[in-house]
């Protein structure tokens, strides 16, 4: 039994500095979705009149922002601070504010962490609901924010570092540089891990598939935008049901741990392998065992897990409600329960907060 050591007025500076944190997300998702950070970005230093201008937003609501967002450290005042008139004031966006604010390439792009929040923010009365009768709050009901909210924040990784990533993996690289590969993404989300894989492996066609309509939607947008809907078809589907095949490979990022039934998906999946296929899981890197006084991944991934994935997963009936927090027993047990003979943990440590496991058939591999 672990024994709480903090005191009561520093559990209270705790707290009171998460309320700090949590005002600076909410003004962070204003700033985003209003496009204040990325005119300051691109256009220039402004005052909150100006700012206000080009936003089609109102100059009184500018300047609170820019004044708050000054305070906070996110922005700096480049002309006289001290001066009465706050219309008059000159505000510029840093350029460590403008890689975390507005960079989409960048692995440090985190506004779109704002926008899950924002996407759950009008739903805590369903939630409180849930958690009280063992219901659910659906993907979908999250809407626009939350789907965008993952979809960018996991495409600089996946654009950047996948390939490379995947490139320590024995054996992998030269299965997906086959000729006439075929590779099934499970839960493909917005395309871009898809994306990723087919610019890196130009002979092999691609299969993305997720269950959202919306956000199959915006793959398919996304992979047309990428000039690459000749190599990749993305269709709306249930996983857990029979699919086409057979492929070289295939990969689930970031999924399964919301899926309401994962074994009957990888069993499906292991049913559309070619001999000897493999199969990449990447999932949240949590800690091997539950401990109090976990580290700061693990909070936040119970905080995605509280608001996000616990409540998606268990808006479907059954589910196995696993959570965000999957950790690597799970996994096993999952990939066990779906036919697989192994589950090895690949030699990727440098990935964000996720973890890469291959699961092997035990099938032997048919040369071609």
């Amino acid at each position: 039994m672990t024994e709480h050591t903090l005191t009561a007025d520093a559990l209270a500076e705790r707290f009171f500095g998460s309320a700090l944190g949590a005002v600076e997300l909410m003004s962070v998702y204003v700033g985003d979705r209003l496009g204040w950070y990325r005119t300051l970005a691109d256009d220039g230093p402004a005052t909150a009149p100006r700012l206000a201008e080009r936003t089609g937003t109102h100059p009184r609501y500018a300047r609170e922002w820019l004044e708050q967002q000054a305070v906070s450290g996110f922005l700096t005042v480049t002309s006289d601070a001290s001066v009465a008139d706050g219309d008059a004031r000159i505000y510029s966006i840093p350029p460590a504010t403008v890689e975390v604010m507005t960079d989409e390439g960048s692995v440090n792009y985190l506004a779109p962490l704002a926008r899950m929040f924002g996407g759950v923010a009008p739903l805590m009365p369903d939630l409180l609901g849930a958690y009280r009768d063992g219901g659910g709050v659906s993907w979908a009901s999250m809407g626009v924010d939350a789907r965008e909210s993952q979809s960018d924040m996991n495409r600089p990784w996946f654009e950047n570092r996948l390939a490379d990533a995947l490139s320590r993996a024995d054996g992998l690289h030269a299965t997906l540089s086959r000729p006439g590969a075929a590779v099934l993404d499970v839960g493909c989300g917005g395309g871009w891990s898809t994306i990723a894989l087919a610019r890196a492996y130009p002979s092999a066609t691609f299969h993305g598939i997720d269950i959202d309509e919306a956000t199959v939607a915006m793959a398919r947008d996304n992979v047309t935008r990428a000039g690459l809907a000749d190599r990749i078809h993305v269709t709306c589907a249930d996983a857990a049901e029979p699919l086409p095949g057979p492929f070289t490979a295939a990969f689930a990022f970031e999924c399964v741990h919301d899926m309401p039934q994962p074994v009957g998906v990888l069993s499906s999946v292991r049913d559309a392998l070619a001999p000897g296929a493999p199969v990449v899981v990447m999932d949240e890197a949590a800690a091997e065992t539950f401990a109090p006084d976990g580290d700061e991944v693990e909070r936040l991934l119970y905080g995605f897990s509280l608001f996000v994935c616990l409540p998606d997963s268990m808006s479907h009936d059954p589910s196995v409600a696993t959570g965000t927090v999957i950790r690597e027993a799970t996994v096993r047990q999952i990939a066990s329960d779906a036919g697989y003979a192994s589950v090895d943990v690949l030699p990727i440590d440098d990935f964000g907060f996720w973890r890469f496991y291959r699961l092997g058939t035990g099938t032997p591999v048919v040369q071609t």
